[in-house]
This record gives C-alpha cells, structure tokens and sequence, in this order.
C-alpha cells in the first residue's frame, strides 16, 4: 500500500508541475502550488516512510532476505529513495508555502521561482526506482548474492 502511494503521489505531483501556470497568474499558481504540497505532506511522505521502514526493519529482521539478492537491491536502492526524496520535495514545500505568502501580500510574487528541472527530473527518477523496486517485491527472480 505504501508503494502505491508513493508512486501515485510522485505521478499526480509531475502531472500537476506540467500544468502548473506562470507566477503571474498567482492565484491559479498559488492553488496548484498548495495542492502539491499537500500531496507532498499527506501522501508522499506517509507512504515513503511505510514503504522504506517496513522493509528495512524486515530485510534485517528476515534471515532469509539477508542470502536474497532481490532484497539486497531493494535495499541498496532505499539510500538514493531517502535523498532523492528530500530533494524533490523541499522544494515543492518551500515554494507552496512562497506562494501563499505571496497570495497574502506578504511576498513579492516577483520572488516566485517554481521548482527547478533537477527536482523535476528527481521525481522521475523516484518514479522508477519505486516501479523497479515494485516490480523486484513482485517478482522476487532467483538474483542470488
């Protein structure tokens, strides 16, 4: 379950970052600005942690996911999941909270800068792993250590 929200919520975020419009139109950007931190606060993170610790906490616990060389690429893959995570999503939060502020009057919109391709390009990443990690889970081949 948490895997599927962590792709889902990685999906809905580059389909909202497509669509997203120009500062200048700062309600509008302010609103899908917002929506994407929400998805970042209440779906990504939730679903990343229960995806990630679970299956940590299970691969050290689990003698017989210590000797499975899917379970071994499972886990080596939590590191780059972990940091690109924070990647991604800092800005994504930092730039709802901007543009609410901004929509307040409390911030010139001029200072409104969207998120950059790197974060994009983070997620689409995440995207992958998370869908080769889920396929790994499914799967289970015979890769041996």
């Amino acid at each position: 379950m948490g895997a599927i929200g962590f792709i889902g919520s990685l999906a809905c975020l580059l389909v909202l970052e497509s669509v997203v419009p120009p500062p200048s139109s700062l309600a509008s950007y302010a609103l899908i600005r917002g929506a994407m931190g929400l998805i970042a606060n209440w779906i990504f993170f939730p679903s990343f942690v229960l995806t990630l610790v679970p299956s940590l906490v299970s691969m050290a616990i689990v003698p017989a996911f210590r000797d499975a060389g899917w379970a071994l690429i499972k886990a080596a893959s939590g590191i780059p999941l972990f940091a690109g995570g924070l990647h991604a999503m800092a800005p994504i939060q930092d730039e709802a909270r901007l543009s609410a502020e901004a929509l307040a009057g409390r911030l010139d919109p001029s200072k409104l800068e969207g998120i950059s391709a790197g974060a994009t390009g983070t997620m689409w990443l995440l995207l992958a792993i998370g869908t080769a990690n889920v396929v790994l889970g499914i799967w289970r081949g015979r890769i041996k250590r």
